[in-house]
């Protein structure tokens, strides 16, 4: 079988033109294994310049204005119709990578609906929006309350009692109001006027009792006790539990996916159309795509990959952990990553800042 992968494989390794040995990868903070950059490396003869955002936002505007100079970038499937729209995508020629066959069909499926014909993006990593928990702590201040409900955030009498061991948001407004209507029982992505008031209103009732909203806190703010609570995704909230076993803390650090549901979110990896190095670029995703580095990529950083030939190396303990594999029961309850046209996300973004305007 591995002998006549391997002119296929090669075909994606070495340039079909010459170019710089090169490929600039932009992508969040700590989302490649360092391993699985060395050992491509090494096989190919590229050198991988990474380069790092802290929000959607940020890599939205720079593919939306100029584009940079990055080969390979990471957009949100909610992301993708507007970079499709705007035309800042080209292919990847996906199909006729190696391994392109063990992704999970679910999770091209859904980009389908984005990117018919699946041609400008590569499924690559997926989990949940949910709640990150110094389980002790929590405990100690509200004995006997179910630790995987938002009400521990969106009730008062319940957030105001962890206020002082610290509640924390990621700094994602289309994902944090999407999640506010959905435990009011209203379509996360609503438009109307008076959906939104109501999310703004809960929001409002929450705001005392946040220490702080951003992004990349979370992590060590979890792991060294400093917060107790925190919005935040799966694999930031088991590395933070990972790093507070590792360290030998005298509390747990678990993650839940609210028990009414939450955001599924999915990661994908594109060439955006103005990739100096295109054939390096997809030399870059075919590696990324084998089962060993998908599975290096979860048993490092804790999020759910989409090559299915993956799951059996990836540690027992994570892949049958229900908060980071849920099952299909707990699936049904998960509601899908969509676009948003711009002046949706115009009218969040100003009830965010309102929001953010009150904090203390």
């Amino acid at each position: 079988m591995r002998t006549w992968l391997l002119p296929t494989l090669l075909a994606f390794a070495l340039p079909l033109h010459a170019e710089d040995k090169v490929v600039n990868l932009y992508s969040w903070a700590d989302y490649v294994s360092p391993a699985t950059l060395e050992r491509f490396e090494h096989e190919t003869g590229y050198r991988v310049h990474l380069d790092t955002f802290d929000s959607t936002e940020v890599l939205e505007t720079k593919l939306l204005t100029a584009g940079g100079s990055y080969d390979v970038v990471v957009p949100s499937a909610s992301m993708l119709t507007r970079l499709l729209k705007a035309g800042a995508l080209q292919p990847t020629d996906q199909q006729a990578m190696p391994g392109y066959q063990a992704l999970d069909s679910d999770l091209l499926g859904k980009l389908a609906a984005i990117d018919p014909g699946n041609q400008h993006a590569v499924p690559y990593t997926w989990g949940t929006l949910g709640l990150g928990l110094n389980v002790q702590a929590v405990e100690k201040r509200l004995p006997g309350v179910p630790l995987d409900s938002l009400d521990l955030l969106f009730k008062p009498e319940y957030a105001s009692k962890l206020a002082d061991c610290g509640i924390s948001l990621i700094d994602s407004p289309q994902e944090v109001i999407g999640l506010a209507l959905h435990y009011l029982g209203k379509d996360p992505y609503s438009k109307t006027k008076a959906d939104l008031d109501a999310a703004g209103a809960l929001l409002h009732g929450l705001q005392p009792y946040v220490s702080y909203v951003a992004n990349g806190r979370q992590i060590n703010d979890l792991a060294t006790g400093d917060t107790c609570l925190a919005l935040t995704y799966n694999g930031d909230a088991a590395t933070a539990a990972d790093q507070a076993r590792k360290a030998g803390r005298p509390y747990q650090v678990q993650y839940r996916i609210p028990r009414e549901g939450t955001l599924v979110w999915q990661d994908n990896l594109a060439i955006p159309k103005s990739a100096p190095h295109p054939e390096a670029a997809k030399a870059l995703i075919a590696f990324l795509l084998r089962p060993e580095s998908l599975a290096d990529l979860t048993n490092t950083l804790f999020f759910a990959n989409a090559n299915t030939q993956a799951t059996a190396l990836v540690d027992a303990a994570i892949r049958t952990d229900p908060n980071l594999y849920p099952p299909s029961d707990l699936r049904q309850r998960l509601y899908a990553d969509q676009s948003m046209s711009l002046d949706a996300m115009r009218q969040r973004t100003r009830l965010w800042t309102a929001f953010r305007s009150r904090e203390q």
